[in-house]
């Protein structure tokens, strides 16, 4: 296949990118300029929850396309109603506001607690989150997240984001103030490493906030969307947030998140909230056509045993190699190094002929694993081999 060349020196450097174009996407697998394969593992970061260009999202997005993009926010269209209904239908919200990246909405949860604590809590404003979580990239998101070193990177930060450690809950607890309003955080912490909340935390945090008229926001952005092997990870505790945010997953790919709350948590009035995007029917037919796969009879409980297998697949890696161990939960997987070697080992695994794979190390210790949802037994154990390849 011929050499295709580009000139990537128009994009602005804001990550350090390997100099490869990928052209090309079917299920689990990548293809570059040069016309080699990748196993994709990352999958855009657990974004392409049913794998590159599923055929189901094609169809949804074209058919959509060609009778209604965006009539505006400003009115109501069918595909973002009919999400919302689903979406209430099948958790423990009542009302949706969409949006267009896992930061909006976590922006958006945050200004919610914001406002309800001004009405319901004496102007009280703090939002209680922790140490190495991880909520997006706007200013307000930036200092609600505990990733180090970025209390300086654009300086200063939005006040109000008290930080305790996560899985203690006596570190919740000494932080609650006059002040508080609500505690956020994500059910397993993603950048962080793969770290998840005990059963028992995520149930005394329940406790905790319903004892102090605080309410608990679930950062579901990561682990929402069946990742978990539930449609969210909420469910695996049996607790009911307050509020709860999506992204990555709920579109498959394109630009699309959401910000579930209930009912007596709703208290934007007109011009509190908004975006020229947001709701949009193009990718509402996108999440529509998502969601209803997950529902299908026996997807998400297919989830739950292909993640059981990875994990198994990567214990036997792990003993056999000396390695630490892996952890998560569902098709959300971390395989903990013996040393810094993550970033290298990544390197090795792109570069490995003739197929490559496609892995990401948030942490240099570890490894992380977010295949798409269906991603088969095979791709798992083919996954695996070309791994083994490279830690040997």
């Amino acid at each position: 296949m011929q050499f295709e060349h580009f000139d990537t020196s128009a994009m602005m450097a804001v990550t350090s990118r390997p100099e490869l174009v990928f052209l090309q996407g079917q299920g689990s697998w990548l293809t570059d300029q040069a016309g080699k394969r990748y196993l994709d593992f990352v999958q855009g970061w657990a974004v392409n929850c049913l794998g590159h260009s599923p055929a189901v999202l094609v169809e949804a997005i074209a058919a959509q396309a060609s009778r209604l993009i965006n009539p505006s926010p400003a009115f109501y269209n069918a595909p973002a109603v009919e999400l919302a209904s689903l979406l209430t239908a099948h958790s423990v919200f009542e009302r949706v506001f969409f949006g267009n990246s896992g930061a909006e909405a976590n922006e958006g949860a945050i200004k919610l607690a914001r406002k309800w604590g001004q009405i319901h809590k004496n102007r009280a404003f703090e939002i209680i989150t922790f140490e190495n979580g991880f909520h997006g990239r706007t200013l307000a998101t930036m200092s609600a997240s505990g990733k180090l070193g970025w209390d300086s990177l654009f300086a200063p930060q939005v006040a109000g984001f008290p930080k305790a450690r996560y899985n203690d809950i006596d570190s919740v607890a000494a932080l609650i103030g006059p002040n508080t309003v609500a505690v956020m955080l994500e059910p397993i912490q993603g950048e962080a490493g793969v770290v998840p909340a005990s059963m028992e935390f995520l149930q005394s945090l329940r406790e905790l906030t319903l004892k102090h008229g605080l309410l608990l926001i679930v950062d579901e952005v990561q682990t929402g969307m069946g990742r978990s092997g539930k449609l969210f990870a909420y469910e695996h505790a049996g607790i009911e947030p307050d509020i709860m945010t999506l992204g990555k997953g709920i579109g498959g790919g394109v630009p699309l998140s959401a910000l579930l709350a209930r009912e007596d948590v709703c208290c934007f009035q007109p011009g509190d909230q908004g975006g020229t995007f947001n709701g949009n029917p193009l990718m509402a037919a996108a999440g529509l056509a998502v969601l209803r796969t997950l529902l299908e009879p026996g997807f998400l409980p297919a989830v739950a045993e292909k993640g059981d297998y990875l994990g198994h697949r990567l214990e036997q890696l792990s003993a056999r190699h000396g390695l630490g161990g892996e952890r998560g939960a569902g098709l959300l997987r971390a395989l903990m190094l013996s040393d810094d070697s993550g970033p290298a080992i990544v390197e090795a695994a792109r570069e490995h002929d003739p197929v490559g794979l496609l892995l990401n190390a948030p942490r240099p210790n570890l490894l992380r694993f977010m295949p798409a949802l269906n991603v088969t037994f095979e791709e798992i154990d083919r996954m695996v081999e070309l791994l083994a390849a490279c830690l040997g």
